[in-house]
Order: structure tokens, then C-alpha cells, then sequence
């Protein structure tokens, strides 16, 4: 099967990547920007805020602990990496909404 652009699988899980548009009315996912998927968050781009706001949105959305769902890349720009341990890409293609 071929993945697309904004997922991968390693040994540990799947990398979903990301574009990530803080302080928006609400947290979700929002379609495709180009080769990444486009996750809206509430929180503002300041002290981590809108990464521990993505990392909580995508474990409750995948159905993982916390802890389960690392930022591999990004950490201080839009355009971010996390790793979803346990999952894999199928799976994870299988389970984002269609756009």
C-alpha cells in the first residue's frame, strides 16, 4: 500500500506530520496544506502551549496515553512531526477524517 506524503511507519509506530494553525476557535483536524495534514489548535504559539495542545489532541483522537504520542520535529515552527507509538501508518491513514 502506498502511504501518503505526510505519514511514515518506523519500528516504533507511525509519523504523522503535520501543519499546525494556533489560537483557532477550535481544536481539530483541518484537511490537507499540500503534502501535510492541517491540525487546528486553540492554544497560542507560546511556551510549548500549542504542542502539548496538539500531543493531547492526537493521543485522545488515536486512543493513546500521552505518552504514546512523541513530537519528533518541529517544536518551533508550524510544520511538525510526531510519532504515534504502537500504530501503524495503515492504521492511521485508516482513522484521519477524509478532506
Amino acid at each position: 500500500m502506498d502511504l501518503p506524503p505526510y505519514l511514515a511507519d518506523t519500528p516504533e509506530g507511525a509519523v504523522l506530520r503535520v501543519r499546525v494553525q494556533p489560537r483557532a476557535s477550535r481544536t481539530e483536524f483541518a484537511g490537507r496544506h499540500g503534502d501535510l495534514v492541517r491540525l487546528r489548535v486553540q492554544a497560542p504559539p507560546v511556551e510549548g502551549a500549542a504542542n502539548e495542545a496538539c500531543t493531547r489532541f492526537l493521543a485522545k483522537f488515536f486512543g493513546l496515553a500521552r505518552s504514546r504520542v512523541r513530537l519528533r520535529a518541529g517544536a518551533r515552527g508550524r510544520e511538525k512531526a510526531f510519532l504515534l507509538a504502537g500504530l501503524s501508518a495503515a492504521e492511521v491513514r485508516r482513522r484521519l477524517p477524509e478532506s
